[in-house]
Formats: structure tokens, C-alpha cells, sequence
């Protein structure tokens, strides 16, 4: 029947019964008549159709209509029946009494519970029926009972049992619903219809507290289980309701609330054992995985009751005197427990449900960080004393006060840690935190926890202090930033001299005069570099000068080592290591600069090994491989100052090299580089450890505290942290920055195609070496797979270069090398001059064979090269020769070669920072004309990846020195596999 929108309807709602689902409700829009009364007119209305009659609708009719759409049958079906079974067969089979499923006839009925809750609510402004048998909508209106009933429990205690019954008021009467044909329509909570009358109750009710008197008078409680039930039952119901009782008491009272946390430790069975504080050969096994559990409480008067939500008004404490039972009702002051409540959590404690576990390191650090609010506040913090077998821990107020002082050489560090009463050696703390314990005995017994936050905050402090001989704590002065980060933070109370504070902002450092003996006017960045050596020199600091390549690291230098000459500080000579290609132009730089600096070059096979000879000489000249077979006897003389130029020679801590330079014995040290970091912050740690010792800790601390987290995490916190410590003793500034007058650098990514041969070629090898690599991976993994995967990416760049590098056999051309030969006879036509890098002197021999088969003048650079300053000046000097072949290594650093206009560039390296290296032979001080550099790329090749891959490692570094880790060890499989496809 189709009811007319046209003429008046209203909209009822109506009670059935489903023989698996229990009671539901399906919506009727119903027409009336003339007189505004109900007709037999009547429609189903869903979701589907209720706009249709939205005119008379109100918006909780649509809540309810969505609401009883989503419990009828179907609905339920659609959700729960996920074989898609009959509905018969699927109710049959889930509610089956013997075999049916326990566990989803849960879910599905409080699933129905739930809705059914929701939509009572809402219908008591409704007009209800219940359904008649044959579907009639209107059969019986149900009058709502709209004030919430109140329900009673009374015991009545005897002899030989307790007799348990409810009674039920509402609207001033008693409710008679005993055998009455009642019905508990929904259960949580409970609604009750009796007759036609539907009630809900003021507090509310479990339904199955009141379904077993429906057709009973009472429940019989045996004496055999009245402890039990008296506890479990009665008492709860105390709490929660009204309870009227005969033969035992119950008591009204009231008091004043107080919060009580009571800590408990969750120990596993791999308990470990405790060490002492004053027992320093003792060692402390801190058992991590432990579970610190806090449980809320309130004391009310001498009674104590653990918090259980805010469903009841009252806690009940139940007390047994020889037969006789009394029940102390206590008054809940629920206000209060909420505010305490909404305090803890806004502590960090979220102790809604009244229980919460944390880790033991979460847990004793809470508790510190809030020992004095939680007193103030009339917390009771106490421990669980039930096992008494758990270790006591102390749960009070701990604190450290640190106080630095500048002294002559070093900071004064006087400190204060006190557990409580206890106050606990510096020292000694700092020996549990440098071995990563957490836990200690204090002389009464108690287990102290150590907070947390002190190994965040002071791990760098308590890493680099060093104790001296009269057991006194102090901290290097190079340390100066890890001092004022503690003060900027509150962690420390420090007296330091402004001059030493300039430091960190060496920007603002006192000029200085420039030696008369310096035959060259420094460019303003370079004076600023001098004034900063001459800082550093007055505080005994070591250094890093880190300019860009090209900027004059050699000039600035020399200025510093002449006015140390002027003012007599340099009653030593300095020492100077070097590659062996630069010491040829170190010796001409002082000569043409410094020409008062008395240099001794000590190199050669037939040298006099004897350092009394260093005398009578300003600067000695060196190599580092000079230094590292001589170093046996070096290391006895002592030196004014030890430079390392191009210090990322002893990057890696482990070699001979680095280990020898250890060793000298100098009163300063320096080191020059225009790339600090050019595999991994390893490097760092080793050049700024020969500057300052000590000023980045141990290897180990460092590896574990900066490197890790930096190189694997990626963690911005530690690499802006590692970027604090260096920055007042590295100066580091980019030619964007500082060299304006330099003309501009156009680069450009010219890209080839191979050739058809050469494609095949490439194809067929990255097939082959694609198997081996990731055959490799899958059988030792990632990490021991690094040199397959360096040697097949090789062979695949070597092929994109041509094929010939690796077949002398191969008889077709290269795409790349005859566009390279064009733009080579372009630039000789034009009167160019161009710089051409390879990384492969395969590559190289390829271009010297087409050069000296065509009579075409040119310079050529290896790591073979006997006379490169040759080279260099006859490539500076002769117009003729046009073309420089270098091998990227052997060229990438000492040489200026300012005539070139264009860099080439034939195969993309892995480090851009090495590309960068040699663009800067040609971009560089004294260069007049803009420098275009090539880089080319052979398309559809490894190298067109690899230009994507340098962009995404590069990342990394960028907020720290240079830009990049090692490469191919932060490939990851998805890298190669990209790389390979």
C-alpha cells in the first residue's frame, strides 16, 4: 500500500520480536483521516524512501530510521554471515544450543544491544506499538514511560540462607512486574515493558539482574556459598544501587578523599641480579624488560579503594566480624577523583581505567620528573608491598646540579646528585651512565632508578669529562658549545668569559693586523679565515679550514704561519703534510706569498732521516706517505703546528696514515680540506679528533651516538647536535658565498644514445650481471653483497661508455664518445680550452689514441703522472695545446687551471662532491670567463639512474658539511634493483 505524501501521515514505530535476534523495531509511515487519526493505510519506510516524507520527519526520525535499518535481519545478515549462506542455515547454525557458535552469538548480541540502546533512548518522544501477529504495525501502542525507574535490592538474611529479591518504583508507586508477563527488551541497559508500558531505569540496570524474577518471588543464597556471594555480588550492588538488607549492616559514610598511585613490578622470569652504588666492582644487571604498573587508588578514612571508573556514587568496604557481616558504604566525592583524575592525565598518566603499564625507563622517569608536583598536589606514591620478594625502589625526589667554571685550560665541573637524603658521587654516576645502567642500591636498600632524561640530556657530558689525578671532574675547552647548549637549557650553571663565547659566532671575532711579511692583499673571507686562525691560536684550539676548492686555503694559511713568524710564538718549526703532487706548489705559494717562511721540503728516497735538520727551518714540507714510514722517530720532535692539507686523507681512523698523525707531537694543530665528509661521518670523527682530541668522544660513543642515528635514521635532531659540537672549530665557506667576483658556472647534462651494437651489448651484460647481484643478495645478503654490486655497476658504466673498455674485440662505435669528439672539434675550432675527466684512464686512452692518430696537441693527467705541474703550467701557458685528459682522481684536487673555459665530464661519478672537485680546477680564483661544464649521460643506461640516485643521497648531509655517504653502501636492494632494470 502506497501511502499518499499529498494528505496527512505520521510516522510510528513498532515492536516485534525475532525468535534468534530478540526484540526489534521496524518504522511505519502510516496516513491519517480527516479527524487526524491513525488509518490501516501504512507504508515501510527504510533509508532508501524516508526522503520521500522528510516534510513531517524531524532529525531524530532519520537517526532512528538509519539506526532500526541497521538491526534487521538483512542488515545483520550482510555483516555477520560472511559464508553467504541461507539465513535459516546461517541462524540454525550460529544459535544452535549444543553446537552453535558461543563466541559470535556474543558479538552479534552485543552488536544488537548496542542499537537497540540507541534507539529506545530516542523513541521516548515516539509514538511506539507493538506489531501485531499478522504484521498490523498499530496493533498495541506502548505508552513511554518517560521518568527512569528506580530499582531496589533487598536481602533478608537468616538462619539457613539469604533470600534475594528487587522491587521497582516509579512515578511514586510500586512497579508489580513479577508474573506479570513481563519482558526485558533490551539488557544493557535494561528496559522492561509490562503490559503496555515500556520503563527505563534512573540508574542504570543490568537486564539480567531483573530477567530471573520475572516469574519468581525471590533467589535463595546458601549459607555454604555466602562469603563468596556476599563479596562478588552484594557488595558491587551496595556501591551501585539502593539495597535494603536484614540480618546484616550496612553503613553510611563519609570522608575526605586523598590519591593514593601505588607502583608494581611486572618481573620476568629471567629476573636478573642488582648491584650496589658503593660497591664499585659489583656490576649492575638492569633488567630492561620489566613492566612498571600504576594503579590508582583513593583513601577515603582508613579505607583504601582501588579506582574503578565513575559508574557507581559509592565504594563498599566489607567487613566479616565472626558471623556477623557489615558493609561500609563510603560516598564517593566523584568531582574530586575526576579533577585528579584529568590532572594526571594531563601529566602524562591516563588513568581513566585506573590501571596503566609502562616500561621500568618510563615509568621511574614519570615518577621523577613529577616527584615534587605529586607532593604538592597530596599524592601518596607508594609501592606494592603484597610480593615481598620484589626489589624496594625509591620513589622520591632525585636531582643533579652542575655547576662550570672556566679555568686557564679547561672547565671546572663541580656537581651535585642527590636520590633523596643520599647524595651520590659525580664520578660514579657517570660510570653507570657511560655503561648504560639504570639501576643502583642506596645505602638503606632501596633500588634508585635513574632518570631517563639523564642519559638524553647529559650523555655527551658525562662521555667527554675526564677525571684527573686528584679524582677532580673537568671538561676540555674545545667543549665550550656542549657548556653553553646545558646552560641555554637549564641543565647547567656556567661562568665563562665573553671572549671565549665568541667562539660559536666567529663572525663577530676581533680583527687582526696582517703580517708585514705577506706579499698579497687578502679578499675580505679571507681576511675573515685569518682573524679565525689567529682566534683559535690564542685559546690553543685546533682547526678546519674547509673553504670551497679554490678559495685559498694555501693564502690564508700562510698569513697565519707569518704572523705567528712576526710575533715569536713560533719558537718551533710547523710541520705541513700533503699529498705528494702538492708539495710543489705549497713550496711555490710560499715562495711567491711568504718568501720570510724558511721551508724545508723533506721528501725524496735518499732523505736524511734525522729531524735535528728541522732546526734552523720555519715550515717543513711533507707527504703523508713520508710521515707514515718515518713516523718512529718524527713523533719525538716537537712542532710549533701540525697542518694535514687535504685532511680527508685520514678519514678512515683505522689506517696507518691516520694512526701515524696521532702521533706528532705539536702545541696546535690544523687541518685544510674542501670536502670533510666524503663517505661517511666516520671521517668527521677522525679529523676533528687530530684537531681537538677527545672533542667528539670516543670512537665507539660516537659511532653509537652520531653515526648510527644519522646514516641509518636519517635523525635531524643528532645531526644538527654533531653540526653544534664542530661548528666553532670548522670555517667553512662556498664560493656562492664569499667569491662574488667569480664569473658564473653554466652546467648542463648533455644526454647520448648508443648505438645500436652498443645497446645490444649493454642489454645482454645487464641481464647477466642483474642475476649474479641478486643471486649474491639472496644468498649473503646486502651488506656482504657490496662488491658484486660495485663490480657489475661498474662493468655496466663502462659499457654505456663504450664497449670497448671491456672487449678489445669490440668493432662498433660508442654514442657517447663520437658526440664528445664533435664538441672537442667544435671547442678546438672556436679557441677554446676544455678540461676532460674520466674516472676510467680506459676511457682516457680511448681520446689520446683519436688525439695522437689526428696530430692533435693535448696534456694528459693520471695517477701515473710523474711531471703534473709540467702538465698544468703547459696547458696554463700554451695556446696550442687545447685539450687536458684527466682521470678524476688523480686531478681532483692542488691543481688551477683557470685557462680551461669548459669541463667535461664522461661519466657521472658517485659522489657529486668529486664532480664538484673537478669543475674547480677551472672555476676558481683568477678564472675571467664564465666556465660551462658537461657532464654526459648515456640514456636508458645505469648512469641516467644513478644521476636520480645521487639526488636522494645527497639529502642526508646537506644540513651538515658536505653532502654525501658512502654510495654504494646506502644502496638499498630497491636501489639496485632500479638501477639494474
Amino acid at each position: 500500500m502506497k501511502v499518499s505524501t499529498q494528505q496527512p501521515f505520521q510516522i510510528v514505530y513498532s515492536l516485534f520480536e525475532h525468535e534468534y535476534l530478540g526484540f526489534l523495531f521496524e518504522s511505519f509511515i502510516i496516513q491519517l483521516n480527516g479527524k487526524g487519526e491513525l488509518t490501516l493505510l501504512n507504508q515501510n519506510v527504510s533509508s532508501k524512501n524516508i526522503r520521500e516524507f522528510s516534510e513531517r520527519l524531524d532529525t531524530i526520525d532519520f537517526e532512528l530510521v538509519k539506526l532500526i535499518d541497521a538491526i534487521q535481519q538483512e542488515a545483520v545478515l550482510k555483516k555477520f554471515n560472511l559464508r553467504k549462506i541461507s539465513p535459516l542455515d546461517f541462524f540454525l547454525k550460529v544459535f544452535d544450543p549444543e553446537k552453535g557458535d558461543k563466541l559470535l552469538q556474543e558479538t552479534i548480541h552485543s552488536y544488537m544491544e548496542k542499537h537497540r540502546s540507541q534507539i529506545l533512548h530516542k523513541l521516548l518522544e515516539k509514538q511506539v506499538f507493538i506489531m501485531g501477529s499478522d504484521g498490523e504495525p498499530t496493533w498495541k501502542a506502548i505508552r513511554m514511560v518517560h521518568e527512569g525507574a528506580k530499582v531496589f535490592f533487598n536481602f533478608i538474611r537468616n538462619q539457613e540462607n539469604t533470600h534475594y529479591f528487587p522491587t521497582i518504583k516509579c512515578e511514586g508507586e510500586r512497579v508489580q512486574f513479577q508474573f506479570k508477563n513481563a519482558s526485558v527488551i533490551c539488557e544493557e541497559p535494561a528496559w522492561l515493558l509490562i503490559d503496555n508500558r515500556l520503563y527505563h531505569f534512573e540508574k542504570q540496570v543490568d537486564g539480567k539482574k531483573l530477567r530471573p524474577f520475572l516469574n519468581k518471588n525471590h533467589i535463595i543464597i546458601p549459607r555454604n556459598i555466602e562469603d563468596t556471594y556476599y563479596q562478588k555480588f552484594i557488595a558491587p550492588l551496595i556501591a551501585q544501587f539502593d539495597v535494603f538488607a536484614q540480618g546484616f549492616e550496612i553503613r553510611f559514610e563519609r570522608h575526605a578523599s586523598k590519591p593514593v598511585l601505588t607502583i608494581s613490578e611486572v618481573i620476568n622470569s629471567n629476573q636478573k641480579v642488582m648491584a650496589t652504588l658503593f660497591d664499585s666492582d659489583e656490576e649492575e644487571k638492569d633488567d630492561r624488560e620489566s613492566k612498571i604498573v600504576f594503579d590508582l587508588a583513593f583513601q577515603y578514612g582508613k579505607y583504601t579503594f582501588r579506582f574503578d571508573s565513575f559508574s557507581t556514587e559509592a565504594y563498599v568496604n566489607v567487613e566479616k566480624n565472626g558471623n556477623d557481616w557489615i558493609f561500609h558504604k563510603v560516598k564517593r566525592d566523584l568531582v574530586y577523583e575526576r579533577y585528579q583524575i584529568t590532572q594526571l592525565k594531563d601529566w602524562g598518566l591516563d588513568l581513566r581505567q585506573g590501571r596503566l603499564s609502562f616500561t621500568k625507563a618510563q615509568a621511574f622517569s614519570w615518577l621523577q620528573s613529577h616527584a615534587t608536583l605529586l607532593q604538592e598536589k597530596g599524592f601518596t606514591v607508594k609501592q606494592d608491598e603484597s610480593n615481598l620478594a620484589q626489589k624496594q625502589y625509591f620513589l622520591g625526589y632525585s636531582a643533579i646540579e652542575i655547576n662550570i667554571e672556566e679555568k686557564n685550560d679547561w672547565f671546572d665541573i663541580q656537581a651535585k646528585v642527590r636520590f633523596g637524603e643520599f647524595e651520590i658521587p659525580f664520578l660514579k654516576l657517570r660510570n653507570l651512565i657511560i655503561a648504560n645502567k639504570r639501576e643502583f642500591t642506596l645505602p638503606n636498600g632501596q633500588i634508585a632508578v635513574i632518570p631517563e632524561e639523564w642519559f638524553t640530556r647529559y650523555s655527551e657530558l658525562f662521555s667527554f669529562v675526564e677525571k684527573t689525578i686528584d679524582d677532580e671532574v673537568i671538561l676540555k675547552k674545545h667543549h665550550l658549545v656542549l657548556v653553553q647548549d646545558l646552560t641555554d637549557e637549564g641543565l647547567a650553571h656556567s661562568v665563562i668569559t665573553r671572549k671565549l663565547e665568541k667562539l660559536r659566532n666567529f663572525e663577530k671575532i676581533n680583527q687582526y693586523p696582517t703580517p708585514q711579511g705577506l706579499l698579497a692583499t687578502l679578499r675580505p673571507y679571507q681576511k675573515a679565515g685569518y682573524d679565525w686562525l689567529r682566534f683559535l691560536s690564542e685559546y690553543k684550539f685546533g682547526g678546519c679550514l674547509a673553504d670551497d676548492m679554490g678559495l685559498g686555503k694555501t693564502i690564508q694559511t700562510l698569513a697565519f704561519l707569518q704572523s705567528q713568524k712576526e710575533m715569536g710564538l713560533a719558537q718551533n718549526p710547523s710541520l705541513l703534510i700533503m699529498p705528494t703532487s702538492l708539495v710543489y706548489n705549497w713550496l711555490k705559494e710560499i715562495e711567491k706569498f711568504a718568501p720570510d717562511l724558511k721551508a724545508f721540503v723533506y721528501t725524496g728516497t735518499y732523505r736524511d732521516k734525522n729531524t735535528e735538520q728541522f732546526d734552523n727551518y720555519d715550515l717543513i714540507l711533507t707527504s703523508y706517505g713520508i710521515v707514515r714510514i718515518d713516523i718512529d722517530f718524527i713523533k719525538d720532535y716537537r712542532f710549533h703546528y701540525v697542518i694535514l692539507d687535504e685532511s680527508q686523507s685520514i678519514k678512515n681512523p683505522s689506517s696507518y696514515i691516520s694512526k701515524a698523525v696521532m702521533q706528532l707531537n705539536s702545541a696546535n694543530r690544523l687541518i685544510l680540506t674542501g670536502t670533510p665528509l666524503e663517505n661517511s661521518t666516520m671521517d668527521l670523527w677522525t679529523q676533528m679528533t687530530f684537531i681537538n682530541p677527545g672533542l667528539l668522544g670516543t670512537q665507539s660513543f660516537f659511532k653509537n651516538e652520531y653515526q648510527i642515528p644519522i646514516e641509518k635514521h636519517q635523525d635531524e635532531k643528532q645531526m644538527k647536535q654533531l653540526y653544534s659540537l664542530i661548528k666553532p672549530f670548522m670555517l667553512r665557506r662556498h664560493k656562492s658565498q664569499v667569491a662574488t667576483e667569480l664569473p658564473p658556472k653554466v652546467e648542463s647534462v648533455h644526454y647520448c644514445d648508443m648505438t645500436e651494437e652498443q645497446e645490444k651489448t649493454y642489454e645482454e651484460a645487464k641481464s647477466y650481471y642483474r642475476n649474479i647481484i641478486l643471486e649474491q643478495i639472496e644468498q649473503d645478503g646486502l651488506a656482504k653483497s657490496q662488491m658484486v654490486v660495485l663490480q657489475g655497476l661498474t662493468k655496466l658504466r663502462q659499457l654505456a661508455n663504450n664497449p670497448i673498455m671491456i672487449d678489445e674485440n669490440y668493432e662498433g662505435n660508442s654514442g657517447k664518445d663520437e658526440e664528445v669528439l664533435q664538441k672537442l672539434e667544435t671547442i678546438i675550432e672556436e679557441d677554446h680550452k676544455v678540461l676532460v675527466f674520466s674516472q676510467f684512464v680506459k676511457h682516457l686512452a680511448i681520446f689520446r689514441h683519436y688525439l695522437d692518430e689526428n696530430n692533435i696537441p693535448y696534456c694528459y693527467l693520471d695517477g701515473s703522472t710523474t711531471n703534473r705541474q709540467d702538465q698544468v703550467d703547459r696547458f696554463q701557458n700554451d695556446k696550442t695545446i687545447k685539450i687536458f685528459l684527466i682521470s678524476l682522481k688523480a686531478g681532483g684536487l692542488g691543481l688551477n687551471l683557470t685557462a680551461a673555459e669548459y669541463v667535461f665530464l664522461l661519466d657521472p661519478w658517485w659522489n657529486p662532491a668529486i664532480e664538484a672537485q673537478a669543475v674547480d680546477r677551472a672555476h676558481r680564483i683568477g678564472q675571467q670567463n664564465t666556465v660551462f661544464t658537461y657532464k654526459f649521460i648515456t640514456r636508458n643506461s645505469v648512469e641516467e639512474k644513478i644521476l636520480a640516485l645521487q639526488q636522494n643521497k645527497r639529502k642526508l648531509f646537506d644540513n651538515l658539511i658536505t653532502t654525501e655517504e658512502t654510495f654504494v653502501k646506502s644502496l638499498s636492494k630497491e636501489d639496485i634493483l632500479n638501477l639494474l632494470a
